[in-house]
């Protein structure tokens, strides 16, 4: 049960990832992406009664987001493929991560409950920040899920593309959250 306080939040009691898909005309010879990020931490601030007062925070190493899992192909990923997907999510085409190393989010606003919240705040990946609406949903037990549409040129990356521009990721992707766990922000870590 999800109660006033201040929560540490982390790889070790939670989930961030960022799930792609596929167009153009040649999206079946690629895989939709789930990317992990394996390094980042974050803050929340929960006041239950008063949502408004609540607040949330998180800061995520850019050069931690690894391919995972991909879906939509016969053929599964290979560990070169990971490499490939690490390589160019870091500095070859997308986040330039040697410039930007840090991804980060601050929420400006919570509102409802903590079975259905929102979570209003900015994003600022590649030194630009822009807002971002977060949608989540507690079971009771403790479980938070959220989820979030971003699209990546507004924040100028360039969606991966391959063969042409027959191949590429969608323009909008999603980024998701799962927390296990809530560890109070004075627990020994």
């Amino acid at each position: 049960m999800l109660t006033d306080g201040t929560y540490r939040l982390g790889p070790s009691t939670a989930r961030l990832l960022i799930k792609t898909g596929r167009a153009g005309l040649g999206r079946r010879a690629g895989h939709d992406l789930t990317i992990e990020a394996t390094r980042w931490s974050g803050e929340a601030v929960v006041v239950v009664g008063d949502p408004d007062r609540s607040s949330v925070s998180a800061t995520v190493e850019a050069g931690s987001l690894e391919g995972g899992e991909g879906t939509g192909r016969l053929k599964a990923l290979t560990d070169a493929d990971r490499a490939e997907i690490k390589r160019t999510l870091g500095d070859k085409a997308l986040l330039h991560t040697a410039e930007h190393p840090t991804i980060t989010f601050r929420s400006t606003r919570v509102t409802g409950t903590p079975q259905s919240f929102e979570i209003t705040g900015d994003l600022t990946i590649k030194g630009r920040t822009h807002p971002a609406t977060v949608h989540g949903k507690g079971n009771g037990d403790g479980l938070l899920r959220g989820w979030a549409t971003v699209t990546q040129s507004t924040w100028g990356i360039k969606p991966y593309t391959a063969f042409l521009g027959a191949l590429r990721l969608a323009d909008e992707v999603q980024m998701e959250f799962e927390v296990a766990r809530l560890e109070p922000a004075d627990a020994p870590p």
